[in-house]
């Protein structure tokens, strides 16, 4: 009897084999992954958001024929970060980044169960610090658990199928306790989406461990990928504009570490705000708004030679630019541009009316990646961008597109819903300069209330109403706030409730599965007989998902 070889280790090769049939385990199970979502609407978004993301990854080294095994981390950190998409898929982008940083600087092309437990570690570490408020019970404790089992367990065992079933363990069992950690998860009976997607996604990583030739399943769902060279990032914060010169260039030093970013960092955030630092092997960008350019020149001067450097007197604002070595400097045509995130085509009409450049369709059941929203700042020929996501499950994934330009001034307005993203068109101004129209329309934000109306694909409990398979759901504001059997009462209770805010304008905007349906009408009348000091206006959203999504001002 022939004795089975143990494997004590991962090289490049077994890693791209392991990231390939993790993303083909993942896309196999989305749709169970995305029924588990405990707000009852239709968005398809943990199991699809997170399978795109892992497909992307995948992709970007499945042609890899290098057998190193930070190389293949470090391009699937890349191409999960421009393939991530809604605020999952961005927060599992980042366990790939902390999972490669942790390998860098590695002098062996294969790694252990003690350098595998040390990069799960980091790559809980990374996916905290990416998000703001860190919330128990989600993919992150999940990933958190597991990386403290494989510390330990990479003290008792050499060999990888052992060491990663341990893990795999450990995430199975913490997944099971997470209806304990979150009220809204025990109240719909389902565990973590996102908790599900990892332990789906890693328990497909073992499978490949032993599994050569891996290809990447078909998934019509994926866009096609764009080859970009960064292969990491660093830091990020946006705060409101206070400082008066917007400075940027790089520094040209090659492998720049962690610790130095971060003691880079914090010496600028003491110096001003708007702060970015994008890096690569050769060479780290820096963006910042100060009042002392000159001492923060000085500053990274010391750390190396500075290059492409450009000084922009925001409170004067002038157009032009200084530059270290170059004086050429595009034609921008427009002071400040606009890419909206858009669902259906009256949407996407009313967007470019009221003046977006470019529109990305979007929205519930398609959430556009870091990577098409990048595609689409890049369609627009203007100095600054502001994003308007119009989606709450997207802006993460907006925010992570700034990340990835480093050659324009760009600001991510958090318009949760399209009536939002159109109220603060309504304060733009294209003559205006970023900050101005920053202000303008994020004030505009809170003057708008969002009523939508959709049906329930699961039975569940939120926000104390008892919703059913079938039912028609009114969400005010992203809370469910009722739910009926029948399309028109579900309508009518959702719109009693949003008149008792006392608006002066309510508008109705009819969804693709709404716009022939009689009932339509007999909405419109009911609210011009019922509410008649209330100006009311009608239009033809043709969203998907939502039979009817109401404006009110």
């Amino acid at each position: 009897m022939v004795k089975e070889v143990k494997i004590t280790k991962i090289d490049g090769t077994m890693l791209r084999n392991m990231i390939i049939a993790g993303a083909n385990k993942l896309t196999a199970n989305k749709v169970r992954i995305n029924a588990l979502n405990v707000f009852p609407v239709p968005d398809g978004d943990t199991g699809t958001n997170m399978s795109l993301t892992a497909i992307a990854a995948a992709k970007e080294v499945e042609g890899l024929s290098t057998d190193d095994v930070y190389e293949v981390s470090r391009a699937a950190a890349s191409g999960a970060l421009r393939g991530g998409r809604g605020n999952s898929g961005v927060i599992f982008s980042q366990l790939f980044r902390g999972f490669s940083k942790a390998l860098e600087g590695l002098k062996t092309k294969a790694i252990g169960s003690a350098e595998f437990a040390v990069a799960l570690a980091n790559a809980s570490k990374t996916a905290y610090k990416a998000v703001m408020r860190p919330q128990e019970g989600t993919m992150l404790t999940v990933a958190r658990h597991m990386a403290e089992v494989a510390e330990k367990a990479a003290y008792s065992t050499r060999d990888i199928e052992v060491f990663a079933n341990e893990i795999l363990e450990e995430g199975q069992k913490i997944l099971k306790k997470t209806p304990d950690m979150l009220p809204v998860l025990k109240q719909a009976g389902v565990v973590d989406s996102g908790g599900e997607g990892l332990i789906c996604f890693f328990s497909g990583a073992i499978e490949g461990i032993k599994t050569e030739n891996q290809k990447v399943a078909a998934d019509p769902s994926q866009n096609a990928d764009e080859e970009i060279s960064f292969s990491a990032l660093a830091t990020f914060s946006a705060e409101e504009i206070t400082f008066g010169y917007c400075t940027e260039f790089f520094i040209n030093v090659p492998n720049f570490t962690e610790s130095a970013e971060d003691k880079l960092k914090a010496y600028l955030e003491t110096m001003g705000d708007s702060i970015a630092l994008v890096s690569d092997d050769e060479i780290v960008k820096v963006h910042i708004h100060t009042d002392n350019p000159g001492a923060v020149i000085e500053k990274t001067l010391q750390i190396g030679p500075l290059s492409n450097l450009k000084i922009d007197n925001m409170r004067l604002q002038h157009g032009g630019a200084v530059s270290a070595q170059s004086a050429q400097a595009a034609v921008i045509e427009k002071q400040v541009g606009v890419v909206a995130v858009s669902s259906g085509a009256g949407f996407r009409q009313i967007f470019e009316e009221l003046g977006v450049d470019f529109v990305i369709e979007g929205g519930q059941t398609m959430n556009p990646s870091a990577e098409d929203i990048v595609q689409g700042i890049n369609q627009v020929n203007a100095k600054s961008i502001i994003i308007l996501p119009n989606n709450k499950n997207i802006i993460l994934a907006a925010k992570q597109a700034v990340y990835l330009c480093d050659d324009k001034e760009i600001s991510v307005i958090d318009a949760k819903t399209m009536p939002q993203g159109i109220a603060a068109l309504l304060n733009y101004m294209p003559e205006g300069n970023l900050q101005e129209n920053i202000q303008t329309m994020e004030g505009a934000l809170g003057d708008v209330s969002t009523g939508q109306i959709t049906h329930a694909v699961r039975d569940s409990i939120m926000d104390g109403q008892e919703v059913r398979e079938g039912d028609y759901i009114g969400i005010l504001n992203n809370k469910i706030v009722c739910s009926h059997q029948d399309l028109d009462i579900a309508a009518k209770e959702l719109i009693a409730m949003m008149m008792d805010i006392g608006p002066d304008v309510l508008t109705m905007y009819i969804g693709e599965e709404a716009k022939n349906n009689p009932a339509s009408n007999s909405l419109e009348n009911h609210i011009r007989e019922s509410f008649p000091d209330c100006e009311f206006d009608i239009a033809i959203g043709g969203q998907a998902i939502y039979h009817y999504i109401f404006s009110a001002e």
